[in-house]
């Protein structure tokens, strides 16, 4: 995969901290059902924004590959994904209460 486009960053970086809110749920709440737990987030939104910041965490591991392979500009759509996931724990966090 040589592809240096913002795009499959971007791609990457919105598509890996869906798959780190499972990891969160099946680690740090799998006591609850799934669909308790997404009504939980939503009435809390400090948890949930807490969730989602253990979520981006895995934004990691495309951008140190893609830096690592030199393929700067699908580290920077890695990068931009992950400030709109900022932005919206941020939004959570402070805004929405």
């Amino acid at each position: 995969m040589k592809r240096n486009v913002p795009l499959l960053g971007f791609f990457f970086g919105m598509i890996m901290p869906v798959i780190g809110f499972f990891l969160v749920y099946l680690i740090l709440f799998h006591s609850y059902t799934f669909n308790d737990f997404t009504k939980y987030l939503i009435h809390t939104h400090e948890k949930a924004a807490t969730v989602i910041s253990l979520s981006i965490l895995l934004n990691v591991i495309p951008f140190i590959y893609f830096t690592s392979k030199r393929l700067d500009l699908s580290a920077r759509g890695v990068f931009v994904a992950t400030m709109l996931y900022a932005v919206l724990i941020v939004l959570l966090r402070f805004v929405w209460n």
